[in-house]
C-alpha cells in the first residue's frame, strides 16, 4: 500500500484539549573527567558496607538514569557510576509515552520521584483513544485506557518531555554521572570484575557493567563479537524517506502531501513551526529469544537488547521494568559470587515479556499501518447507494473492525498486570489470547502488508497446521465469551462483545 494511501491513524487524541503543554527547557548539565582509575585490587566475595558492589552503567538515557535511580534509593551496599557519550545533556527528541506500567513503576522506586514526574505529566490515558480514519474523521475503533489503569489503582498513561524526564532522573544521581565517557568495549578482569574502555582510552573498573547504551551498543557488540552497526548487528530500518525538495518549507510541504486528509491533521501541521520538524529514522531488532542477553557480569538493557518499534509508547516503558528487575537481582546479593546467577535471572524473568511487547510493537506498525486500509462502505445514504474501497485490504479492515477492541483490551490487561515481571497464569492465558488474534491478524493482511507478514503467517501455519489457522477466525468468535469473562476478571474489560 503507497505511503499517503488511506490509512488509518494510530493514537489519535479526540478534540483541542488533546494537544500537548509546552514546558520550558530544561537545564543543560555538563560535567567534569574525572581523573583516570588505577587497576583495581581484587574485590572480597563478600558484599557489606565497607565492599560495595560497584555497577558500572553504559548509557545515560532513561533506562541507564531509571537503573541509577533504583540503585541510589536502594539500602543495599551498591554503589554505581554511570558512563554517557555525550558532552552535554541538550534538550532534544519530543515527548515520551509512560504507559500506565511505567507510571507505576517509577511510583515503586520512590513516591517523590513519581510526583515530580507527575508534576511534568500532560495525562493522555484519561481521553479518548483509538484509531482513526485519516481520510474520513472517523473512528475506527476505540480503545479504553482508563479503566485498566483505574481498576489496578494505577496511574494513568500520560507523556513527558523527554530532556524534562531526564532532568528528574539526574537530580539524585549527578555526582555519579559522567559525560563524555562513552563505553567502547570491556574485558573481564582476572577476580571476575569487569574493566570498561572508554572513547578516550580510559579504564573504569566495577564489578558489573550494565549495557544500556542504545539500539547502537557497544556492550552488546563486545559480547556478541558483532558489529554495533551495519550488516551483522541485527539493527534493521523500517520506515520511509522523502526526497523531493522543499522549497516553502517542510511544514507547507507536508499540508500539501495530507491534502484531502483529516482537518486535525492539518490543525497539527499549521501550528508546527520549522524548527520543530525533524526526520526521525526508525530502527528496531528481532526479539532477542535466542541472543545473549547477559555473559559474565554483564547485561544488556532497554533497546540494547529489545529495540521496537514506536507504536505501542512502549521502548522506555520496557527499559523501566529492565531496571527494576536488575536492582532487584543486583540488590539482593550478599555474594559477588552469585552476580552470573542474579543476571540470567534477569535475563529469565524479561525474556518472554519483552519479546512479546517487541511482537506486539511490530504487529501495529506493520499491520495497522502497512495493511490497514480505509474500511470498505457499502449502503445507501443520502437516498444513493455508497460504495467506497471494496478492495481487499479495504474489506478485511471493516470485518475486522469489531474484533479490535478485543485486541486492544486484552493487550492492556498483559501490559499492565505484568509490570512487576513475575510469573502468572493470568498473564500466560492474556498471552496465547493475543497469539491467537495476532496469528489471524497476521493471516488476513498476508497480502496486503508486505512479505514480513506473509512470511509471519506462513511461519504460523508450519507450527499450527492448516486446520488449525482455517479455524482461528471460528475459535476467535467462539471464544469472544471467555475472554470477555477473563478481562472482566482482571479489571477494565470492554462491555459486551
Amino acid at each position: 500500500m503507497p505511503l499517503l494511501s488511506a490509512t488509518v491513524a494510530l493514537l489519535s487524541f479526540a478534540g483541542p484539549s488533546a494537544s500537548l503543554r509546552l514546558s520550558p527547557a530544561a537545564p543543560r548539565m555538563s560535567a567534569v573527567d574525572a581523573p583516570p582509575q588505577q587497576a583495581a585490587s581484587p574485590a572480597p566475595d563478600a558484599i557489606s558496607s565497607s565492599a560495595p558492589l560497584h555497577v558500572l552503567i553504559a548509557g545515560g538515557g532513561v533506562g541507564g538514569l531509571a537503573l541509577a535511580n533504583c540503585l541510589e534509593l536502594s539500602d543495599a551496599p551498591v554503589t554505581y557510576t554511570v558512563l554517557e557519550r555525550t558532552s552535554e545533556f541538550k534538550k532534544f527528541g519530543g515527548p515520551i509515552q509512560l504507559a500506565s506500567n511505567a507510571m507505576q513503576g517509577f511510583r515503586s522506586i520512590d513516591e517523590e520521584l513519581y510526583k515530580q514526574i507527575e508534576a511534568r505529566a500532560t495525562w493522555t490515558g484519561n481521553r479518548t483513544n483509538g484509531i482513526k480514519d485519516g481520510v474520513r474523521d472517523e473512528w475506527y475503533a476505540k480503545f479504553d485506557l482508563r479503566s485498566p489503569a483505574e481498576s489496578r489503582e494505577m496511574p494513568f498513561t500520560c507523556v513527558v518531555e523527554r530532556p524534562e524526564l531526564q532532568e528528574i532522573l539526574m537530580r539524585r544521581t549527578h555526582d555519579n554521572l559522567r559525560l563524555g565517557a562513552g563505553v567502547e568495549s570491556y574485558e573481564k578482569r582476572s577476580d571476575g570484575g569487569v574493566v570498561a574502555t572508554l572513547q578516550t582510552g580510559e579504564q573504569v573498573h566495577g564489578d558489573v557493567l550494565i549495557g544500556a547504551d542504545g539500539i547502537w551498543s557497544n556492550v552488546r557488540a563486545a559480547m556478541t563479537e558483532t558489529p554495533a552497526r551495519g550488516e551483522g548487528s541485527g539493527v534493521t530500518y523500517s520506515g520511509y524517506t522523502a526526497s523531493e525538495e522543499k522549497p516553502d518549507g517542510s511544514s507547507p510541504y507536508l499540508q500539501n502531501l495530507f491534502e484531502g486528509w483529516s482537518p486535525e491533521i492539518h490543525d497539527i501541521l499549521r501550528v508546527t513551526q520549522e524548527h520543530e520538524i525533524e526526520q526521525r529514522d526508525l530502527y528496531d531488532r528481532p526479539p532477542s529469544v535466542l541472543k545473549p542477553w547477559n555473559k559474565g557480569r554483564v547485561a544488556l538493557l532497554g533497546d540494547a537488547i529489545h529495540a521496537m518499534m514506536p507504536n505501542l509508547g512502549q521502548g522506555g516503558c520496557q527499559a523501566l521494568e529492565d531496571a527494576l528487575v536488575i536492582s532487584e537481582q543486583l540488590t539482593s546479593l550478599s555474594s559477588r559470587g552469585d552476580i552470573e546467577g542474579a543476571l540470567q535471572g534477569y535475563r529469565n524473568r524479561r525474556l518472554t515479556r519483552s519479546a512479546a511487547v517487541q511482537g506486539l510493537s511490530r504487529f501495529a506498525s506493520d499491520i495497522i499501518i502497512r495493511g490497514f486500509d480505509t474500511p470498505a462502505k457499502l449502503g445507501f445514504s443520502g437516498g444513493k447507494l455508497v460504495a467506497e474501497n471494496l478492495n481487499y485490504a479495504g474489506v478485511v479492515t471493516r470485518l475486522l473492525q469489531p474484533i479490535l477492541p478485543v485486541f486492544f483490551a486484552v493487550q492492556f490487561a498483559f501490559l499492565y498486570d505484568g509490570w512487576e515481571n513475575k510469573f502468572s497464569l493470568k498473564q500466560l492465558q492474556i498471552g496465547l489470547s493475543i497469539f491467537a488474534f495476532g496469528s489471524l491478524f497476521l493471516i488476513a493482511f498476508a497480502a496486503t502488508a508486505g512479505s514480513e507478514v506473509a512470511f509471519a503467517g506462513a511461519f504460523a501455519e508450519s507450527i499450527l497446521g492448516a486446520e488449525a489457522l482455517e479455524g482461528l477466525s471460528v475459535w476467535a468468535t467462539e471464544q469472544s465469551a471467555a475472554i470477555q469473562e477473563v478481562l472482566n476478571s482482571l479489571g477494565g474489560g470492554p462491555p459486551g462483545l
